[in-house]
């Protein structure tokens, strides 16, 4: 099989996974608090990563790094998991799914905004309009089929999700300025941040839940949403000729998701998700193709 080919099949198999994930979100809140699920699914990732270093041969770094990486992943599992998907969930567990996945996908655009102060970069002109696009489609998505209002439902819902595609955009930020192997920085991140969610969970007395069939749900998310999706997508941008070539292939996920939103969880979807998710790819779109003429 060439390469390519390979690529394309890692690539699409990581859309489809985390098109599965606002679904799963949504099951496993109906049993467990936005705490609980984040503390079993980021120690089922914790599992997963330390057996994708131990069988390629990584283990060893994970007792190589100096002081530094570790406080720089200390810093990094504060973010995400423990900032990011408590309030992600949290986002979740008051929204439509069909509401909250979408509008986590903001994420790209707040990146932008966050680069001007962080990384000492400039907006141009047409980044301006692509981010005032993605904002207006978030806009549309929050007002839950009821355009014509012009008025958000479940604001504080709505801020969250939002909020949350703040902390992936710091995550991914100082994730860029760090150097090490993709896989270990993902294991110490999630490493520090199950110890941080198992502090929590204890001072909160948050730990009452059952041991029984229901923890499907944070161990699938914990593989699909957290671990292995990261390994597939990683593998496919190794062996692809040219990143473009599978990069847009992510954009397939959030309509995707939609499709298993509808008919999984039974949710009437609103056209303004539609529209909304447009404008917010469009949005993306503009500031990818001005970032990609390198002006």
């Amino acid at each position: 099989m060439k390469k390519q080919t390979k690529a394309y099949l890692f690539a699409l198999s990581s859309v489809f996974f985390w098109s599965t994930v606002a679904t799963a979100f949504k099951l496993s809140l109906r049993v467990y608090s936005p705490l609980q699920l984040i503390f079993l699914s980021s120690l089922t990732s914790v599992v997963i990563f330390s057996l994708i270093l131990l069988f390629t041969g990584r283990w060893r770094s994970v007792f190589a790094q100096s002081r530094r990486d570790f406080r720089n992943s200390a810093i990094m599992g504060l973010i995400s998991p423990t900032a990011y998907y408590l309030v992600l969930f949290k986002a979740y567990d008051m929204l439509p799914a069909q509401v909250a996945q979408p509008l986590n996908y903001t994420w790209t655009i707040v990146l932008s905004l966050l680069s001007v102060p962080l990384l000492k970069q400039k907006l141009t002109g047409r980044q301006v309009i692509g981010v005032i696009i993605g904002f207006l489609g978030a806009f549309v998505i929050a007002t839950q089929g009821r355009l014509g209002a012009l008025k958000i439902e479940q604001p504080l819902g709505a801020g969250l999700a939002v909020a949350s595609s703040v902390f992936w955009a710091l995550f991914w930020i100082f994730n860029v300025r760090d150097r090490r192997d993709e896989v270990l920085k993902l294991f110490m991140s999630f490493f520090f941040g199950t110890i941080y969610l198992f502090i929590i969970m204890i001072v909160a007395r948050g730990y009452d839940f059952a041991i029984d069939w229901h923890l499907i749900g944070p161990v699938y998310i914990g593989l699909f949403e957290m671990g292995v999706t990261f390994y597939l997508w990683m593998m496919a941008m190794n062996l692809t000729s040219s990143s473009a070539k599978i990069s847009n292939l992510v954009f397939l996920s959030p309509f995707l998701s939609l499709v298993f939103i509808h008919f999984i969880l039974g949710e009437k979807l609103y056209f303004t998700t539609f529209l909304g998710l447009v404008l917010i790819i469009l949005g993306i779109m503009i500031e990818k193709t001005e970032k990609s003429q390198g002006k």
